[in-house]
Parts: C-alpha cells; sequence; structure tokens
C-alpha cells in the first residue's frame, strides 16, 4: 500500500512538467486568438469607414488630366478616376486643399490657348504664323469667355478673317461660327444668345451681328431664333410681356376668391390684347364767340376828335363856297335887350358848328385749345377673363362631405369680385365669364419604381450589408475554428479532472479508499486499489458520488481542492 502511494506520487511529480507546459501552451493560444479576433474587428472598421471620394476636376485636357495626377501623386493625395475617366475623385476631406495646392500649380490650364500663345514668340517668324497665332489666342480668348456662362460647359469658335484688299469692290468682311456645348437639361433663351452673338461681334472688327452663326451640341441652329422672331414681327420681349400680365392678373382673380371657395376650387385664365405701339398726338381747337362779357380783353384802344365847321381853314370844296346861311338869335337869350332899348349891346355872331369824331378798338383774346398726348407702349386694349369656380363643400351633422353649386347671390358676388380684380372697364370693351361646375379630379400617374438592383440607395445600402455580413462570417469562422477548439480543450481538462478526483475519493469497487492527514495540515496521499476502469458512467454520477465523498471526508475534498488550485498556479 505504501509502494503504490510512493509510486504515485512520483508518477504524479515526472506529469507535472508536461502538464504546465500544456496548460501554458492554451494560455498563449487564448490571448492569440482573442488578438485576432480583436485585429479582424479593426481591420472591419476601417474597411467599414473608407474615405468618401468626391469630384475634384472634371471635362478636362488629357494634357491638364495627366498633369494634375502627376502633381497629386506627389502631394501623396489619393485619387480615384469617374465617368470613364473624365473625372478625378480625391477624399473628401482633401478637395479644397488639393484644388488651392493645384492652383497654385497652374492646374489646370484649360484645353483653350489664349493670348498666353504670343508671349512665347519666336525670332523670325513670318507674317502669316503672328497672324494664325493672334487669331487662335483671340478664339481662346472667346472661348473662355463664354464658357463663363453658366449654361455653357464649353465652347469652340472658328474666325474667318479675310486679308484685307485695297479694293472696295473686293472687300470682304470676317465671319464667325459658335459651337457651344451645354450643361444637361440646360438651354439658352433668345437674349442669352443674342448676347454671345454680340459679344462675339465686339470682339472683332468689321465682324457684324449677322455674320455670327451659333450651334449647339445637338446641331440646332440657335442664332436663326433671333432672325424669324424679327421677321415675323415678334418681339420674345412683348410676349413675355403680355405672359406676366397675363398671369399676374389671373393670380388676382384667384387670390381673390380662393378665401371664398377654399384652395384649388377656383382657376382662372386671362387673355390680353397689349398695344405695343407709341402714339403722339397734338390737338389745337377753337371754341365758338361767346359773349364779349364773357371774354377776355387782350388790348383796347380808343381815340376820340373835334373839328370847327367854316371857311376858315375849311377844306376846299362845295360846301365850303357856298354863303352862309342867315343869323338867327334867340328871343331871350340872356343879356339881350329888345330892339329899340338904349344901351343895348350888339348881338354876338353865331357859333361855328363842330364835328366830333370817336374810335375805340378792342382786341379779345382767342378762346384756343393746344393739347400734347403721348401714350406710352404696353397699354392694355382689351381684356378677357375666364373663371371655373368649383362646387363648394359642405359638412353635415353626420360628417360626411356633400358640395352643392353656387346660388345666384353667391355667384354674383364671385363675379363682381372678379372684375374688381381685373380692373373690369365696359367701355373697354372688357369681358368676364364665371362658370361654376365640379371639378374633376385628376387621375395620378403612377410611375414605375426602378428596379432594386438600380436604385443608388439600396446600391450603398446593399454595399454596406454585405461589409457586415463579410466580417460576421469571418468573426465566426474565428469563433468555430479557433476559440471554440481551444475553450473545449480547457474544459475538457477541467472534467477529467474533477473525475480522477471522483474516482479516487470512491476507490475501488469496494469502497476502499484511504486518505490522510496530520492535524497540522501535511499533504495527504492518496491511494488507488481495485479496478482503475471502475469509473462513473455519467457527470451526474460523478457528482453525487463527489458529495457523498465530502459528506463523509470533509477534510480529504479541502485537500484535493487545495492541491486543484495549486497546480493552476
Amino acid at each position: 500500500m505504501a509502494a503504490d502511494a510512493a509510486l504515485l506520487t512520483t508518477n504524479d511529480e515526472s506529469n507535472s512538467t508536461p502538464n504546465m507546459f500544456g496548460q501554458l501552451g492554451q494560455k498563449l493560444l487564448l490571448v492569440a486568438g482573442i488578438a485576432a479576433i480583436v485585429a479582424v474587428m479593426i481591420v472591419f472598421w476601417l474597411w467599414s469607414q473608407k474615405p468618401d471620394y468626391r469630384v475634384l476636376f472634371s471635362n478636362f485636357a488629357d494634357k491638364d488630366g495627366g498633369a494634375i495626377v502627376a502633381e497629386l501623386e506627389k502631394l501623396n493625395i489619393p485619387y480615384q478616376f469617374a465617368e470613364g475617366g473624365n473625372a478625378i475623385l480625391v477624399p473628401a476631406d482633401q478637395v479644397h486643399q488639393a484644388r488651392l495646392k493645384l492652383a497654385a500649380q497652374g492646374l489646370p490650364k484649360g484645353g483653350n490657348i489664349g493670348f498666353e500663345l504670343l508671349e512665347n514668340q519666336k525670332f523670325g517668324v513670318s507674317q502669316f504664323v503672328e497672324q494664325v497665332n493672334f487669331q487662335r489666342g483671340l478664339e481662346g480668348e472667346l472661348e473662355r469667355s463664354i464658357q463663363s456662362i453658366s449654361a455653357v460647359q464649353a465652347a469652340r469658335i472658328h474666325l474667318a478673317i479675310p486679308k484685307p484688299s485695297v479694293f472696295v469692290r473686293e472687300q470682304q468682311y470676317p465671319t464667325a461660327s459658335v459651337l457651344l456645348n451645354l450643361h444637361n437639361a440646360r438651354r439658352l433663351d433668345a437674349q442669352q444668345v443674342a448676347a454671345v452673338v454680340h459679344l462675339v461681334a465686339s470682339s472683332v472688327p468689321n465682324l457684324s451681328a449677322d455674320h455670327v452663326t451659333v450651334v449647339d451640341q445637338n446641331g440646332n441652329l440657335l442664332s436663326d431664333n433671333a432672325n424669324k422672331i424679327k421677321q415675323n414681327g415678334l418681339d420674345p420681349e412683348q410676349m413675355a410681356y403680355v405672359e406676366s400680365m397675363q398671369n399676374s392678373i389671373a393670380r388676382r382673380v384667384e387670390a381673390i376668391i380662393t378665401p371664398i371657395v377654399g384652395a384649388r376650387n377656383v382657376h382662372a385664365e386671362t387673355s390680353a390684347e397689349i398695344d405695343f405701339s407709341m402714339t403722339e398726338q397734338a390737338n389745337e381747337s377753337y371754341k365758338p364767340n361767346t359773349k364779349p362779357d364773357d371774354m377776355a380783353i387782350r388790348s383796347a384802344q380808343s381815340r376820340e376828335s373835334q373839328s370847327v365847321s367854316g371857311n376858315n381853314g375849311a377844306v376846299p370844296g362845295a360846301l365850303s363856297n357856298q354863303p352862309p346861311g342867315e343869323s338867327t338869335a334867340p328871343i331871350n337869350a340872356p343879356g339881350a335887350q329888345a330892339p329899340g332899348e338904349e344901351g343895348a349891346a350888339p348881338t354876338a355872331p353865331p357859333a361855328p358848328p363842330q364835328n366830333t369824331q370817336k374810335d375805340t378798338t378792342t382786341n379779345y383774346e382767342l378762346d384756343k385749345t393746344v393739347s400734347y398726348v403721348q401714350q406710352p407702349k404696353g397699354g392694355i386694349k382689351r381684356l378677357h377673363v375666364a373663371v371655373v369656380v368649383n362646387h363648394i363643400p359642405v359638412v353635415d351633422s353626420t360628417g360626411k362631405t356633400t358640395y352643392r353649386a353656387l346660388n345666384a347671390a353667391e355667384k354674383q358676388q364671385v363675379t363682381d369680385l372678379a372684375m374688381q380684380a381685373m380692373g373690369f372697364n365696359k367701355e373697354r370693351g372688357d369681358s368676364i365669364s364665371v362658370v361654376n361646375t365640379p371639378f374633376i379630379a385628376e387621375a395620378q400617374e403612377k410611375l414605375a419604381e426602378p428596379p432594386l438592383w438600380k436604385d443608388p440607395l439600396a446600391i450603398e445600402y446593399g454595399k454596406d450589408a454585405l461589409r457586415f455580413i463579410a466580417g460576421l462570417i469571418v468573426l465566426m469562422m474565428i469563433y468555430k475554428k479557433l476559440l471554440k477548439p481551444m475553450a473545449n480543450k480547457l474544459t475538457g481538462a477541467d472534467k477529467k479532472q474533477l473525475a480522477l478526483a471522483g474516482t479516487a475519493a470512491l476507490g475501488g469497487p469496494d469502497g476502499a479508499a484511504a486518505a490522510g492527514a496530520g492535524a497540522d495540515g501535511e499533504d495527504a496521499l492518496v491511494t488507488l486499489s481495485g479496478d482503475a476502469t471502475a469509473l462513473p458512467s455519467s457527470l451526474d454520477q460523478t457528482l453525487e458520488a463527489a458529495k457523498q465523498v465530502a459528506k463523509e471526508n470533509p477534510r480529504m475534498v479541502a485537500q484535493v481542492v487545495s492541491s486543484w488550485t495549486s497546480a493552476e498556479k
């Protein structure tokens, strides 16, 4: 019995060193597995945080593209190509920095060559080469100017400048052709096309606006629209003015009626006749003569003359040559005395006759009216307004909504408001028509949704989901292939030690077991006897056996647990 115990003790000491190294290796593998998982998670996070690339430059010349890529490589800025190589992408947080650094290097230079072509003129070049270089520089400068328009993506200009001639009959004028490449869904109106034409015509000597042709990338002749408008007598500004006035009147009518019938229950359209002729009228009118008392006196002239009749100083003639008549005297003249009375005075001769002439001339003001009337362009000749009003919704006590037509008073009220809003003038010949009818709801056309694989948002979500699933698959593989086997080995070793402890406590089939320990806590020696293959068949039986041993000999169980903890250390 003692020999068996000694042999067991020797075997345990010899096997303790390999077991210790095995446990250390398993712990190192466990740490390595955890480190691998952490590394995979970091890589997965960095992969999911892929930088967002934005457009740095697009639609550049091939020469500029090569220079830009070379400069980005010198600056260590990552880049990508998009749109078939027509755009260079860089990380979003470095877009502005890269643009500023490339601008300091003069990139991109652009495909248009301007007057910088004349900076490096070689000595001794011919006049023809100088003229060609000047024309190329002028074309490039015009292209740059036209490309500054927001709707224009690129422009090409071809100038045909003939040689000057000393003969007037052989004099030829220059012409120009402009090719515009517009942005998607953008177009130039007539005013913008006219601006491009005048820009080119003003930059070339002796170039008329009629000799400038503008074409877009689809081959549409843009400069011909202005000529058609002139030939048809239509002015785009006048047409825009008429349309603006019609829309303004219609909106005013709708705005005044909407509070009565509700939003989207009224629609108005206006047809306006505008007079764009400028009229100047001068009028001078005279009223008929009125009473002199009511007329204003302009000037008055009065002359009075007196003359005495007689031979002295008389005008020669028949009357002056006749003898004077008999003189007469009043009988009772004052101071006269009767004939025969003493002291009677002699009779005075009669007074000669006098002629009096009085002339008066009065000038009155003429009643004249002079008027000068100038009527500007854009006056309204006639207005025609049509108003359609929907039936009014009515909500009953049950909450059900019904619609009813306007009565006569309500319709008249709507008509009066519309007439006031449009500025109705009967003398001008304006007309208005108000119709009350139920509106027909428009059938909403359902647009076909794009396939899921063509939806940009779905594509982005799909990419993120694939990244997440790939990371989970890698983590699961590491867990199953590395961590789970290691954990199984560690837990299997602990179960084996527990089973050996229980078997040692139970002993052989006869239940023989021995354990010794002094009161001072000396190590107990456990000896095994009997059949070593008689182990419990299941974990439950082992636990029951361990519980029974702990009840019968708790001191021995304490020693076994102490030996386990010392072995783990």
